[in-house]
């Protein structure tokens, strides 16, 4: 397949700028083969049994966008992709001109050293603990197609509330939508709600730039699955709802290494079979993105067409704080 079979035409209002007031409150599209129904997320214990297990990502974001000073003078925005060790993290860094190693960046006065450089990425030394000196000092890393400059109304809402192990450069933004309530009457209804972590890097943000997906190499990211959660996949008597592509992923990966913990490059499309996912909960994606691929590869490359078309036709809101997707699997080789 080619990356321009994902292209799709989205109105700029569509995007949304900024969460609703209820997290609850965005609406949810239903895909169930080639059927298309209309709710509200608030539907969603109605709409899963109580055999089913939910699956969520726990990766917590970090304020990981940080502007800085090179040595030279010049401005530098800094945003992470993963920390290494204490004191080191590869990081992306724009700058008017490429980084050399031995250079230096300043933020407030204090020194960032740039070690070395691993392709589009940076080794940075922050000379302090990465984690705390970017709490202290850095911005929520909102993505780049939310036109404006975070504020403390991000700090909560560009979370979930289940979020726990910190380490991620963005939301996993299918997890959004659930709020204290929702997840109250999954429990309720019997569901058994299990975790993974998946930390997103910057990377899932770089556009897909070969149009032949042969040649599309993913970014890595590590994720990890508790004992727990693997037993409750391995008991499970229903359908298992990934929320999320990064579950999907997760999931996805384990299922083909046969390792609960480790990094991943894998890169989903049509054709795909899938051994674990039966449902999938998503937001709304990028033309011509990885993310719309697995969704496609998932749910049918025409169906998820149509699914677009209608949700474009009727003002569904898209990306990060958008409106949200339910569908099921269909199985590979059907279109």
């Amino acid at each position: 397949m080619r990356r321009s079979d994902f292209r799709f035409g989205l109105p700029q209002s569509l995007i949304a700028q900024r969460p609703l007031d209820s997290r609850s409150a965005s609406r949810l599209l239903v895909l169930a083969g080639d059927s298309i129904r209309h709710c509200q997320f608030g539907d969603l214990p109605d709409l899963l049994g109580a055999d089913d297990l939910l699956v969520v990502n726990d990766s917590r974001v970090i304020k990981a966008r940080l502007l800085a000073q090179k040595d030279s003078g010049g401005r530098a925005e800094v945003l992470l992709e993963r920390i290494l060790d204490t004191n080191r993290a590869l990081c992306q860094v724009r700058v008017s001109k490429p980084l050399k190693g031995n250079r230096c960046l300043y933020q407030d006065g204090h020194r960032i050293d740039v070690v070395d450089r691993d392709g589009e990425f940076y080794l940075l030394d922050f000379n302090a603990p990465v984690a705390e000196y970017l709490d202290a000092h850095g911005d929520v890393p909102l993505p780049p197609y939310i036109e404006r400059s975070p504020d403390a109304t991000d700090e909560a809402r560009y979370q979930t509330v289940y979020a726990s192990v910190p380490g991620a450069v963005a939301a996993p933004t299918a997890g959004l939508h659930f709020d204290d309530d929702v997840l109250d009457r999954l429990r309720a209804k019997g569901m058994d709600i299990a975790s993974v972590t998946l930390h997103v890097g910057a990377g899932t943000f770089q556009p897909v730039r070969e149009d032949d997906l042969s040649r599309h190499r993913m970014h890595s990211e590590s994720y990890a699955i508790p004992k727990a959660t693997r037993r409750a996949i391995d008991e499970c008597e229903g359908r298992v709802v990934a929320v999320g592509t990064t579950v999907v992923r997760t999931l996805e990966s384990a299922a083909a290494t046969g390792e609960d913990r480790g990094e991943t490059r894998l890169f989903i499309t049509p054709g795909y079979r899938f051994r674990v996912v039966d449902a999938l909960i998503t937001n709304f994606h990028l033309p011509e993105s990885t993310l719309l691929m697995l969704v496609s590869a998932f749910a049918g490359a025409e169906p998820v067409r149509r699914a677009y078309e209608v949700a474009v036709q009727q003002r569904y809101r898209f990306f990060s704080y958008g409106d949200a997707m339910l569908c099921e699997r269909r199985e590979a080789g059907s279109v």
